[in-house]
C-alpha cells in the first residue's frame, strides 16, 4: 500500500494537464466586439457559439494563466445534469415550472457538449453511460429512496431510478453496498482534452487568446492589464472562483477546493472484477462529497471536498495540496475498492470552484453596461458552463430563446458575509458535513446535523 508519505511527496500534478505551446500575452492596446476575461469553459464556450452565430465577431479573450489552467483543467471530468441546489430550493426562489425548465436544459446539455464535440471533431473521451450514486449505510440507501421517491412527486419520474444491492454493484463493485440511484444524464469527459479541443476550434473561427494576461480592471466598454487593455463594445466575466480577486467582486463567490488523486493504469482484469471496466460516473450518499470516475485508459480517478476555506477568500498554487485531505480522499478509495490498496497513485491536484452565497449559479448581463458574466457553479460547471455560454450567446446579440428564461439568468446572490463571520461559517459548515457523515457511521441513523447543513445551504 502507498504510505501516507509517498503521496505527499507527489507534486501539484493534474492528469488532465499537457504541455503546450505559450500562447502571446496582451502587450498594448486592442480592440473586439467582444472581450471575454478567461479562458476556461466558460469563457470558450460562451466564445464559440457567438462566432457560431456570427462568425463576423471580433472575439478576444484573456486568461491570467494558461488555457484551462483553472477549475475547467482541475475537475473530475463528469459532465453531468446535477445543479448544485435542490429542485425544491429552486421551485421556492421562482417556480416549480421553472425548476423543471431548469432540469430539462441541464438534461439537454449533457447531450449538447457530446453533439458539438462529434461535430467539431474534438476527442475529450465523451462517454455518456450515466452515473450511480452508491448507497454503502442505511442512511445512505434511505436517502436514496426518499429521493427517488421526491423527484416522482415534483414530476420528473424518470430522472432517477433506485437500484438494489444486486444491480447497484453489478455496475460499481465497491464494498458494502446496499443500494444504489442512477441516472443516465451524465458524461465522462476528459477535462482537459476538452478545454484544448474548444481553444483550437475557437482560435480557427478567429478569436484570439492572450495567455498570462491578468485583468486588472474591468469595466463598461474596457479591461485593463498590466501592459495593455481591450476596448470592445462587449466585456464578459467567466473567471469563476477567481472573481473574488477582483475588488468589486470580492464578496460576490467564494473560492472552496476540491482535490482528486489518480491511479496508475489499472490492468483489466482488476477492473473486470472491481466492475471498473466502464466509463460511469459515481460516487456514494455521504455528506462531503467524494467523487469516481475510470478514464480511458484505464485510471480511477477519484476526489473530495475537505479542503479549509482561507482566511479572505484566498487563492494560492500551494492551497491545491493539503496532505491530510489527500490521505482522507485516498482512504476514502479504500473504502470503496479495499483491493486498490497496493495501486500506486501517480497524480494528485488541487482546485478552486466558485460557490455564491446561495449556492446557485448565474448567467447574468447588464444591458446599459454591456457587461456580461457567469459561474459559481459549485462544481458542477463542466456542463452548466455549455449552458452558460449559449445563454451569454443570446443575452450578447440579443437573441430570443427558450433557455434565457431558466431561473439561472440574471439571478443575484446575496453578498458573502465580510470576515472574519465567513471563514468562520464556510468552515464550520465544511466540518459539519464531515461529522455528519461520521455520526452516521457511528449511530447508523440519518444526521440531524445533516437536515440543518441542507435547510441552511438548500444544496442536495
Amino acid at each position: 500500500m502507498p504510505s501516507v508519505q509517498e503521496l505527499t511527496q507527489l507534486p501539484n500534478r493534474p492528469l488532465w494537464h499537457e504541455h503546450s505551446p505559450a500562447r502571446a500575452t496582451l502587450d498594448g492596446d486592442e480592440q473586439a466586439d467582444v472581450v471575454i476575461v478567461g479562458a476556461g469553459y466558460t469563457g470558450l464556450w460562451t466564445a464559440y457559439y457567438l462566432l457560431k452565430a456570427q462568425p463576423s465577431l471580433n472575439v478576444v479573450l484573456l486568461e491570467r494563466e494558461a488555457v484551462g489552467f483553472g477549475a475547467s483543467g482541475r475537475n473530475g471530468g463528469w459532465a453531468s445534469a446535477i445543479f448544485p441546489i435542490s429542485l425544491e430550493r429552486v421551485a421556492q426562489m421562482y417556480s416549480h415550472s421553472a425548476a423543471l425548465h431548469l432540469q430539462a436544459a441541464m438534461n439537454e446539455t449533457v447531450n449538447e457538449i457530446g453533439r458539438v464535440l462529434d461535430l467539431e471533431g474534438i476527442d475529450a473521451d465523451y462517454a455518456k453511460q450515466g452515473f450511480v450514486s452508491l448507497a454503502r449505510s442505511q442512511p445512505q440507501f434511505e436517502r436514496i429512496q426518499a429521493l427517488v421517491d421526491a423527484s416522482v412527486r415534483f414530476g420528473l419520474p424518470d430522472q432517477w431510478r433506485a437500484l438494489n444491492a444486486t444491480e447497484a454493484t453489478a455496475r460499481i463493485g465497491a464494498a458494502r453496498v446496499l443500494g444504489g440511484l442512477y441516472t443516465e444524464h451524465c458524461a465522462l469527459i476528459h477535462p482537459g482534452k476538452l478545454v484544448r479541443g474548444l481553444a483550437a476550434v475557437v482560435e480557427a473561427m478567429g478569436a484570439r487568446i492572450f495567455e498570462k494576461t491578468a485583468a486588472l480592471h474591468i469595466a463598461s466598454g474596457r479591461v485593463t492589464t498590466e501592459r495593455g487593455g481591450v476596448k470592445a463594445q462587449t466585456v464578459v466575466r467567466a473567471t469563476e472562483a477567481f472573481s473574488c480577486q477582483l475588488p468589486e467582486n470580492s464578496r460576490s463567490v467564494i473560492p472552496l477546493y476540491s482535490l482528486v488523486l489518480a491511479t496508475e493504469p489499472l490492468p483489466q482484469e482488476l477492473r473486470q472484477r472491481l466492475r471498473l471496466d466502464h466509463r460511469l460516473a459515481f460516487n456514494d450518499m455521504r455528506h462531503l462529497r467524494v467523487y469516481g470516475q475510470v478514464t480511458a485508459e484505464g485510471r480511477l480517478v477519484f476526489g473530495g471536498r475537505g479542503a479549509p476555506y482561507r482566511f479572505g477568500s484566498r487563492i494560492t498554487p500551494e492551497d491545491d495540496l493539503v496532505d491530510k485531505v489527500h490521505a482522507s480522499i485516498h482512504a476514502a478509495m479504500l473504502e470503496f475498492f479495499p483491493d486498490l490498496a497496493d495501486a500506486r497513485i501517480t497524480h494528485r491536484w488541487g482546485g478552486a470552484l466558485g460557490v455564491s452565497r446561495d449556492w446557485c449559479p448565474t448567467v447574468s448581463m447588464d444591458k446599459a453596461a454591456r457587461i456580461a458574466w457567469a459561474g459559481n457553479y459549485v462544481g458542477d460547471g463542466v456542463a452548466t458552463s455549455n449552458l452558460a455560454g449559449r445563454i451569454l450567446r443570446n443575452l450578447i446579440l440579443d437573441r430570443d430563446d427558450e433557455i434565457n428564461q431558466l431561473p439561472v439568468v440574471n439571478h443575484r446572490s446575496p453578498a458573502w458575509e465580510p470576515e472574519p463571520f465567513r471563514w468562520i461559517g464556510v468552515n464550520g459548515g465544511l466540518t459539519a458535513a464531515g461529522l455528519s457523515d461520521l455520526e452516521e457511521r457511528v449511530t447508523n441513523q440519518p444526521s440531524r446535523t445533516a437536515r440543518v447543513l441542507e435547510k441552511l445551504t438548500g444544496a442536495h
